[in-house]
C-alpha cells in the first residue's frame, strides 16, 4: 500500500493531496524486489504525482499524456510512468482536503487506526505508520516559483525556508513514529526546456558546457548543499531513524551531459511542445492543447512537455536510484518493504 502527498506543479510545499494506493508491480526490466506490500508516503511535486490532482479535482490531462505506457491518458503530466511507478506501484486515489501540510497528515494519522477499529479496509494501521517509507521529492517547485519573481540573490536567501518546511515535515513524522526517510533533492532546474526557452535570452543568463542556465543550476545546487547537510544533521538527532539522501540532480544531468551514451537524442527539447528546435516550448501553447505537437520517438527524448520527463528518462533515474550509487548512505530501497 503506498500513501501519497504532494503538491501541484505551481504550488508551495505547503499543499498537498493525500493519495491512498495498492502495490501492483509494473512489468519493466527497471523495478524493485519488494516482497511485502510496502505503505509508502510521498511528499511530491507533479514530477511524482500519479494521479492524485488530476482525479481528485477533476483537471484533465488530455492526450497525449499517457501514450506510451498506459496507452491512454493517467493523470500523469508524462507519456507514461513516473521514477516513483518504477520504484513501487500503480495507486487508486483517495484525495483529502488541501491545505496545511502537516495538519493534514497529522488528522490522517489518527483518524486511519480508528476507521480500522469501526471495520473499515484499506486503511493504514498503527504499525503501518511506524514501519511506512517516507519519500521526499520536492524542491523543483520551489526554486522555480521563487525565480518567477525574485532574483538571484534573493532566491539565494531564501532557500533556508525551503529546508526549514522539510526539517519540520521528517520531525514532526519522526515524533509521531516514523523512522524510514528517503529524500530525493532537486534536479537541474537550468536544463528544463521550459527555462531555456522563456528565460535563457536575458544577457544575465549564462549557458553552461551542457546548454542549461547556470545560475538556475547553481541555485539548484545550493538547495542540495543545504538538504544534504539537513539529513545529516537529523540523522545524528534522530535515534533509530534511517535517512537517504539521493542525489538526483547528478542523475538527471549525467543523462543530459552523457545523453548519447543512453541512446536519447535532445535533450534540452521537448518531445511534446510547440515551436520545434531548439527548445519545442512555448508558454503560451503546451502539451495536449490545440497546435501542439508531438514527436513519435518519446523514447528518445529526454523532457516529455519541457518540466517533466519522459517515461524512458523516468526510467534511466530509476535504475540509477536502485543502484545505491548515488545514495548516502547505500542502503537499498528494497530494504525498507523485505
Amino acid at each position: 500500500m503506498v500513501v501519497r502527498k504532494r503538491d501541484f506543479l505551481f504550488s508551495s510545499l505547503r499543499k498537498l493531496l493525500v493519495v491512498l494506493c495498492l502495490f501492483i508491480s509494473f512489468r519493466s526490466s527497471v523495478h524493485s524486489e519488494c516482497i511485502k506490500k510496502p505503505v509508502i508516503f510521498v511528499f511530491g511535486d507533479s514530477n511524482s504525482d500519479t494521479g492524485g490532482y488530476s482525479f481528485g479535482l477533476g483537471f484533465n490531462f488530455g492526450p497525449p499524456h499517457g501514450r506510451t505506457y498506459f496507452n491512454q491518458p493517467s493523470g500523469r503530466l508524462c507519456d507514461g510512468r513516473l521514477i516513483i511507478d518504477f520504484l513501487s506501484t500503480l495507486p487508486r486515489y483517495t484525495p483529502l482536503q488541501l491545505g496545511g501540510q502537516m495538519l493534514q497528515f497529522s488528522r490522517f494519522r489518527s483518524l486511519s487506526p480508528q476507521l480500522i477499529s469501526k471495520g473499515y479496509k484499506n486503511m493504514v494501521s498503527e504499525e503501518d505508520f511506524k514501519k511506512a517509507l517516507y519519500i521526499f521529492d520536492i524542491g523543483q517547485n520551489d526554486l522555480a516559483g521563487a525565480f518567477g519573481y525574485l532574483s538571484y540573490e534573493q532566491v539565494l536567501e531564501k532557500i533556508p525556508s525551503f529546508i526549514a518546511e522539510i526539517k519540520f515535515a521528517i520531525s514532526s513524522i519522526y515524533q509521531q513514529g516514523g523512522k524510514n526517510f528517503w529524500v530525493h533533492n532537486t534536479g537541474p532546474l537550468g536544463c528544463l526546456p521550459q527555462k531555456l526557452a522563456t528565460t535563457a535570452k536575458k544577457a544575465s543568463d549564462h549557458l553552461d558546457e551542457y546548454g542549461c542556465i547556470q545560475s538556475l543550476n547553481n541555485a539548484a545546487n545550493a538547495f542540495n548543499i543545504q538538504l544534504s547537510a539537513l539529513c545529516e544533521k537529523l540523522r545524528s538527532e534522530m535515534k533509530n531513524a534511517t535517512i537517504v539522501y539521493v542525489d538526483i540532480y547528478a542523475i538527471k544531468l549525467d543523462l543530459i551531459a552523457n545523453f548519447t551514451k543512453y541512446g536519447f537524442e535532445n535533450p534540452l527539447m521537448a518531445c511534446c511542445g510547440y515551436g520545434g528546435m531548439p527548445y519545442n516550448y512555448n508558454p503560451n501553447i503546451s502539451c495536449s492543447q490545440t497546435g501542439a505537437n508531438v514527436y513519435n520517438q518519446g523514447s528518445q527524448y529526454v523532457s516529455w512537455d519541457g518540466v517533466h520527463y519522459t517515461e524512458a528518462a523516468n526510467s534511466n533515474f530509476a535504475s540509477k536510484i536502485l543502484s545505491t550509487i548515488y545514495s548516502t548512505p547505500q542502503i537499498k530501497f528494497d530494504f525498507f518493504c523485505n
